[in-house]
């Protein structure tokens, strides 16, 4: 027996040797960049929603033994892999569409995708910091709370750019059961923290029982997830309503062309009138490429007498316009029944609004840049009417927003999001947008209504799950019902606080335990 062990003695001894190496230098920084450029593979279209845990596990381990310096290294490599894999879409809008140089686009790409790599850093660079002895503390503590504070940051920093969060990679998932308690953050905090279990429970020269608490632990993270997942937080509130929702599928580089104005109207208009007996019809976002106020003699007002004739409601994106200050609205106005206006709050840096002084948008202008300069709405505007209910509407990049979404609860019945995403072609963005806006019927426990110019148009139900859609890059009506719903979610009432503050506490905690090592 002595002399079968020694020969396996030495084979785990030149394992852990090999391991070690490819941990180190220049393998393990091309190890990390190989786990950020994975992490995309988690999101929409591709849901490999495991690698969500699976991939973070990879980084923190190869965060043993290594200085913090190298560890913030590593951390902006896997932010780098990630961000560059997933928002190269950007390419499309910026230069196929808008038309800017090669060189100014790649410009905003890599310094987008340079600051969103900064947060992965910042939180390796901490977590090794904190707790300088790779182990339980800081793979099942430290890291997913600074994981989690810093996605959070990131939601809403400098406007916020909450995209890839890893918590909308589980909206397919058993995790997902966590959405309507703790928000979107608090799953991601249920993948990191799962990530760290891993690590805790293959850990070589942890004991076995160690070893065993950690994978009974994170078994019942999941199966918690599944259970909460079962739960129905709201309830229906009355009869299911129909309703038909536009894809009017025009590209974005002849939407807004002075020849390309009738024939949209026309369009919608021949769509609209083949479903009066709709009780409600959706349009998108920018549906009718002019101010509300140029088309409505001709347009909208006629629409309107057909709509109340018929006994159905409308909501249209159009742009609107302030004419005593003349600030320009990306808004949805409401027709047939309660008529009002929603303008969209939360603008799209460098896109709807240009935060600039006067010499830099004069240069935009002699690149010949297609640029607008929206006014972003009130903070606190009254809900759209809409079929005899409050609606929550929010215009295409807000949904990516939570806590605005709350906004509108406990009143609004359901949610209606319009959205042109032709910006993006038929890329890998409109998936993961729609990923997005799943997320937020499953945090409210409302329905959601979606429609979008070139895709995904679509009906979720309360949990997330996709009842009806369109095909992307078609034109079409879908028709289908939706269900208004009334109560509240545990994160209607308690926001994003929980999850914040359980996770100060947590960095407390290993504070307080590096102080007393």
């Amino acid at each position: 027996m002595i002399g079968n062990r020694a020969p396996a003695a030495k084979a785990m001894e030149r394992f852990g040797i090999y391991v070690n190496r490819l941990r180190s230098g220049l393998p393990g920084d091309l190890l990390a960049v190989i786990a950020g450029a994975l992490t995309v593979l988690a999101f929409a279209p591709f849901n490999l929603y495991p690698l969500a845990m699976i991939t973070p596990a990879a980084l923190f381990w190869l965060l043993n033994g290594i200085s913090v310096r190298r560890a913030w290294w590593r951390g902006f490599l896997f932010g780098l892999a990630e961000f560059a894999c997933g928002v190269y879409w950007l390419y499309i809008s910026i230069h196929v569409i808008a038309s800017a140089p090669l060189w100014l686009t790649f410009l905003i790409i890599a310094a987008l995708v340079a600051f969103m790599a900064v947060y992965s850093a910042l939180a390796c660079a901490l977590g090794v910091w904190l707790m300088p002895r790779a182990g339980r503390w800081r793979w099942i503590v430290v890291l997913p709370a600074l994981w989690t504070l810093l996605e959070w940051l990131r939601g809403w920093l400098l406007t916020g750019f909450p995209w890839l969060s890893l918590g909308y990679s589980q909206i397919g998932g058993l995790l997902k059961g966590y959405a309507p308690v703790l928000g979107v953050y608090g799953v991601t905090l249920t993948v990191v923290l799962s990530a760290g279990l891993v690590l805790s429970g293959l850990a070589p020269k942890a004991k076995l029982r160690s070893r065993l608490v950690s994978l009974s632990v994170l078994a019942a993270v999941w199966i918690a997830g599944g259970v909460l997942a079962s739960v129905s937080w709201t309830h229906p509130s009355g009869e299911p309503l129909r309703v038909s929702l536009m894809q009017g599928n025009i590209p974005s580089t002849i939407k807004w062309e002075p020849q390309s104005f009738q024939p949209t109207l026309d369009l919608y208009r021949k769509m609209t009138e083949a479903h009066w007996d709709s009780r409600l019809i959706v349009w998108p976002e920018s549906a009718v490429p002019d101010y509300a106020d140029e088309v409505w003699d001709d347009f909208l007002e006629p629409l309107e007498k057909e709509a109340r004739a018929h006994g159905t409601e409308l909501l249209i994106g159009v742009p609107t316009e302030d004419p005593a200050t003349g600030a320009a609205y990306n808004s949805v106005i409401s027709l047939g029944g309660h008529d009002g206006v929603y303008s969209k709050r939360h603008l799209v840096p460098l896109s709807e609004y240009f935060p600039l002084p006067t010499w830099a948008r004069r240069w935009l202008q002699s690149m010949n840049l297609p640029y607008s300069s929206f006014t972003p709405g009130a903070a606190n505007q009254p809900l759209l009417q809409a079929a005899g209910y409050a609606v929550g509407t929010s215009i295409c990049y807000e949904d990516a927003y939570g806590n605005e979404i709350m906004q509108a609860l406990p009143q609004a019945a359901f949610l209606v999001n319009v959205s042109d995403d032709g910006w993006f072609g038929d890329s890998i963005a409109l998936p993961q947008h729609f990923e997005i806006a799943r997320m937020r019927a499953l945090e409210t426990g409302r329905y959601l209504l979606r429609d979008t110019n070139t895709g995904i148009t679509a009906i979720v139900n309360n949990q997330g799950g996709v009842v009806k859609s369109l095909p992307r890059a078609t034109r079409g009506v879908l028709q289908g019902a939706v269900v208004p719903y009334a109560g509240g979610t545990p994160y209607q009432y308690i926001g994003n606080a929980a999850v914040v503050m359980g996770c100060l506490l947590l960095l407390l905690a290993a504070a307080w335990r590096r102080r007393q090592a």
